[in-house]
């Protein structure tokens, strides 16, 4: 009888500690997705930018100063390609954790719910460091289109 209630008590402890790991799995997985939306949304916006813009030509800026309207296209065209880039490299990431984590809490072994938790927390520093770098690049190039 006590080895019985032993192994019940084993039981609903492992079940609420799987409960309180979905929870935390949910969470990490709707802040990845909210993070790769807008990702998206700036990818779009970067390749609108990028297909959109019309600088002036050179002869306006003067003879003088000749070079400086060639620098700034240059500083543009690298910084919008690295905001597109940067955001795409989070929408796959975040696509890649939503389907394969998901994945891997549901179907996998025992202890999986664990696994693919920590796995979602231990990679949201590369996706948010990713989709900081394409913020920047995004923002800095409208600075860069503006001046």
């Amino acid at each position: 009888m006590l080895a019985a209630d032993k192994l019940q008590l084993q039981s609903a402890l492992k079940q609420q500690a799987t409960a309180l790991k979905e929870k935390e799995f949910n969470l990490h997985h709707s802040n990845l997705m909210t993070v790769g939306t807008q990702a998206a949304v700036l990818a779009g916006l970067d390749i609108t930018m990028f297909i959109e813009f019309n600088p002036a030509p050179n002869v306006e800026w003067g003879d003088d100063i000749a070079m400086v309207p060639r620098a700034l296209k240059f500083i543009y065209y690298i910084m919008i390609l690295c905001a597109f880039c940067a955001n795409m490299i989070v929408v796959s990431h975040t696509t890649a954790l939503s389907v394969l984590g998901a994945g891997l809490a549901l179907r996998g072994p025992d202890g999986s719910m664990v696994t693919a938790t920590d796995g979602l927390y231990d990679e949201r520093i590369s996706v948010f460091t990713a989709f900081a770098i394409g913020l920047a690049c995004t923002v800095g190039s409208v600075v860069v289109c503006v001046w």
